[in-house]
């Protein structure tokens, strides 16, 4: 199996290496971070222009054909200079969602505006009792005449306090638990009846809970067949999980290159901490366990291209290891920068920030265990 990444692969990856050198600084990412929105959407039009919105749809979507090797080499590149740009929320989960399930009409008004980075959108999956299941749904959309009437709350939906639509997963028939009887709705984020609470997460990304009180919603906006959207929410929910990975693995690389930058300059005992073995140790500890995550994170990649049949057995292989990668060399990392690592100052707390909240987006370690011994 060849693992080389392609001439157009490696330019992506160059143009946004540059894009972070020149015009994403750490200053700037502090800077809308603390901003109404939590990013710019003056840059997010600008990765529009360069082609990456539209990079993993297909031509008939408005693409260029991308897959899962090619998400993986744009949310790697993010992840080395902490892009806080919500690529996941709009693109990797709600615009597949409308790839696979939307109609002509739907497509055809979503995705154009979603691609050039004009419209933002959000998934509304998670509730509060359903930790990391899918199927545990207890939002209800009931039909009356020609619009549903939808009840019910939805926790953590990134992106939302910038969404101007969100798709959000309902229960039209059966019990809680139930696989069959998820259905997906578009709602418009002003809707009659929704309501928001919007908060910043610990790694500066923000977030909405969702409540949902008699909104009406019409029957066009149902995406796919009524009731048998599981299957694919699960897909689509992989492909996240690999995006989210790519990003961790990016930023255990920038965090090994920065702590090894550090104990090149910091001195103690008359010498430079990158003198000590023990360090040394710890530093080669962490550069094998970034490597050995990023061999999983290609190995996933491919499979999910491929649509093999155990793609979500490595899905679940890969977060199990992302959590505990993350882990080690999160604390290794401010560990080695000591008490300086966690001032607002420096970068590396930041990037420990991300890694750390990453380790529980999409099901954690535990839960992918459990997910990957069951498959």
């Amino acid at each position: 199996m060849d693992f080389a990444l392609s001439e157009e692969q490696k330019q992506v990856q160059e143009l946004i290496t540059q894009f972070i050198a020149k015009d994403y600084p750490f200053d700037v990412r502090e800077k809308l971070v603390k901003s109404e929105d939590g990013f710019s959407k003056e840059f997010w039009k600008t990765f529009g222009e360069f082609g990456l919105l539209a990079m993993p749809f297909s031509e008939g979507d408005g693409g260029f054909n991308g897959g899962p090797v090619d998400l993986m080499v744009i949310l790697e590149a993010f992840g080395t200079g902490l892009i806080v740009e919500p690529y996941i929320p709009n693109i990797v989960l709600s615009g597949h969602l409308i790839s696979k399930l939307g109609n002509d009409d739907q497509k055809k008004e979503i995705l154009p505006k979603l691609l050039s980075g004009e419209l933002q959108m959000s998934f509304a999956f998670t509730e509060p009792q359903s930790r990391f299941d899918l199927n545990d749904v207890t939002t209800t959309a009931k039909l009356d005449g020609d619009n549903y009437i939808v009840d019910g709350y939805k926790a953590v939906v990134m992106n939302g306090p910038a969404s101007d639509k969100i798709i959000v997963s309902c229960r039209t028939s059966g019990g809680q638990l139930d696989e069959d009887g998820i259905s997906l709705l578009i709602i418009d984020k002003d809707s009659k009846g929704l309501s928001s609470r919007d908060y910043s997460n610990v790694d500066g990304s923000k977030a909405s809970e969702i409540t949902l009180e008699n909104v009406s919603v019409p029957k066009t906006n149902l995406i796919g067949d009524e009731g048998k959207s599981f299957k694919t929410i699960s897909q689509v929910i992989d492909l996240a999980t690999l995006a989210i990975s790519a990003e961790a693995v990016g930023i255990m690389q920038k965090m090994n290159e920065l702590t090894l930058e550090y104990t090149k300059t910091r001195e103690q005992f008359g010498q430079t901490l990158s003198k000590f073995q023990a360090l040394q140790h710890r530093m080669v500890d962490t550069f094998m366990v970034h490597e050995q995550t990023k061999s999983l994170l290609l190995m996933a990649a491919a499979k999910l291209n491929d649509n093999a049949s155990d793609a979500s057995k490595s899905i679940s292989a890969l977060k199990f290891q992302i959590g505990s990668a993350a882990k080690l060399i999160g604390e290794e990392s401010i560990q080695l920068h000591g008490g300086m690592g966690v001032t607002e100052e420096m970068s590396i707390g930041h990037y420990f920030k991300r890694l750390t909240t990453i380790r529980t987006i999409f099901g954690n370690s535990d839960y992918h265990l459990k997910r990957y011994s069951s498959l």
